[in-house]
């Protein structure tokens, strides 16, 4: 590929970078000592410190250039009103609509009714578990929640589920489980702890017919006709396909809705999230909306370079593209938030993973960066030797909160110490001037650090439900941004499609369909075949 991307500004932008990165970052701060004031903003609860980026008043010029270039005023307002974006699908793109205080305009406002007729539905649903009002088939209180998804439906709910644990209590008797893998050691390990009479299934598919959803939903449903004289109170979907859910055995009054105009990488905002409503109360989902549309209103309303998720979204293109970052590393300083890079895997990859334009052209161009990450300080003594001291670059996020949930002070200061460390030495390094006491000539040589690599410091007051929500959108519209500069679809995941399709081949052929295989496919069917009769004649 010529990484040749097609706003006109590109070549003044590497030929900037090319100059930026003779400097040394800590040259920045000495040349403007009031750098790390500067380059600093705050919105929703959050923070973003920039200024460990290669990042000066020329960079700002060019960043707002590229912005008007790739005519991101207008594609945010298409997104935030309902036009559709989503072109290859005909669909608009409305995830923002499930959290906002108000419709947009007129033509939205049908589908924002509809969005409040469903949060109320997840007001009551919730509010009647949680009272023990809603009640299993033998008057038992409805104690476990299976959750069944996969994708965004899964990592979404999970992933919140986890960040906010510090508001379960000691007195709170429900629990949440999340199935997603259709490998059977999957939900055989969720239900052999659980009395079906205490459990309440949650099915999350928009089809209805996604393969690994729905299988685990038989084994689930099978699971509680085993012991139970009725299962209606004990599932609940959200579908589209309203039809497929009863005839699954769903009660109508226990379907949630969910809509085309909603990606299942944006679908927490949804009845997906319910989930979180049920166990910890409907308030603190509605305050995880809150802090998501805090977030949207700062997208929509602030300049380029005074806007957090632009900021982000410019410097993983910026280091793709000038630096050689082929990925790009999520680092949570918060053990809640370990989930986090599993979603952002998804939000990410699954939007801007394209290699053809809006208007179907193939690409001289990467897109999406490798989205990867884990949980500090765990990292440090694992992955970040790589980060230090390899011949990659690598593009960076860390996150961590100011105020902790917990008592031991100490942890948290540790804790924090070792995030700013990280990022510290990543920028200074170390180099062989400041190994000269050490003896040995190739002990200093494998000592030095090169330092001058970038990063980006998000900074929650305090993790809550606020927090994370505009945390979610904050990457939410990062990767809009980005998908902006690329001139990509990031809203369709054709590829996921095809995996499906293929799959569904597939287990055609191994039910005895005759279905035409590549050599390789076949062989290996044919060895997983023969594993099979085996095991069954034992």
């Amino acid at each position: 590929m010529t990484d040749d991307l097609t706003q006109p500004i590109w070549p003044a932008i590497k030929s900037h970078a090319k100059a930026l990165r003779q400097q040394e970052l800590t040259e920045l701060f000495e040349k403007e000592p009031q750098r790390a004031n500067r380059c600093f903003l705050s919105s929703a609860g959050l923070s973003l410190d920039y200024s460990k980026n290669f990042y000066t008043a020329e960079t700002q010029q060019l960043l707002i250039e590229l912005c008007e270039q790739s005519d991101l005023e207008h594609r945010r307002q298409q997104m935030f009103t309902g036009a559709s974006i989503n072109s290859t699908e005909s669909r608009a793109a409305l995830h923002t609509l499930l959290r906002a205080k108000n419709a947009p305009n007129k033509e939205l406002e049908g589908a924002y009714n509809q969005t409040k007729v469903s949060l109320d539905k997840i007001r009551g649903i919730s509010e009647k578990i949680r009272q023990g009002i809603w009640l299993g088939a033998t008057g038992d209180k409805i104690r476990h929640i299976v959750h069944i998804g996969i994708g965004g439906s899964f990592l979404g709910p999970h992933m919140a589920d986890e960040a906010l644990s510090a508001l379960r209590s000691k007195s709170d008797d429900i629990t949440c489980h999340y199935v997603a893998n259709v490998d059977g050691h999957h939900i055989s390990s969720v239900l052999e702890k659980l009395n079906p009479s205490e459990t309440l299934v949650i099915i999350v598919s928009k089809t209805f017919e996604t393969l690994e959803t729905k299988a685990n939903a038989n084994t689930a449903k099978s699971w509680l006709e085993a012991t139970l004289p009725s299962i209606n109170q004990h599932l609940i979907a959200v579908s589209t396909n309203i039809d497929a859910a009863t005839n699954f055995g769903v009660l109508n009054d226990n379907i949630l809705p969910m809509w085309d105009w909603v990606g299942g990488r944006y679908s927490l905002w949804s009845a997906v999230g319910i989930p979180i409503a049920i166990r910890y109360g409907y308030k603190v989902f509605e305050s995880l909306l809150r802090g998501a549309e805090t977030m949207d209103q700062h997208f929509l309303n602030s300049p380029p370079d005074q806007n957090i998720p632009v900021l982000l979204a410019f410097f993983g293109t910026f280091y793709q593209h000038c630096f050689g970052a082929g990925s790009h590393a999520v680092l949570t300083y918060d053990h809640r938030l370990r989930l986090l890079p599993d979603h952002l895997q998804q939000l990410d990859m699954e939007s801007n993973g394209k290699s053809v334009s809006l208007s179907g052209d193939s690409l001289s161009h990467h897109t999406g960066a490798i989205i990867w990450g884990g949980e500090g300080t765990n990292g440090q003594h694992a992955f970040h030797q790589l980060l230090h001291q390899g011949t990659r670059f690598t593009s960076i996020d860390f996150i961590f909160s100011l105020n902790a949930d917990h008592n031991l002070g100490d942890h948290q200061d540790k804790l924090v110490s070792s995030c700013l460390s990280q990022a510290q030495a990543l920028m200074v390094g170390r180099s062989l001037e400041q190994l000269a006491s050490e003896p040995s000539a190739l002990k200093r040589a494998h000592k030095v650090m090169p330092g001058n690599k970038p990063s980006n410091m998000i900074i929650l007051d305090r993790l809550t439900p606020e927090t994370l929500g505009a945390l979610i959108a904050m990457y939410e519209h990062k990767v809009f941004v980005q998908a902006a500069f690329w001139n990509i679809n990031p809203f369709d995941q054709w590829g996921v499609e095809l995996g499906k399709e293929l799959g569904q081949n597939i287990l055609n052929a191994l039910t005895g369909s005759d279905i035409a295989l590549d050599p390789s496919t076949e062989h290996l069917l044919n060895l997983y075949k023969k594993a099979r009769h085996t095991q069954g004649t034992k």
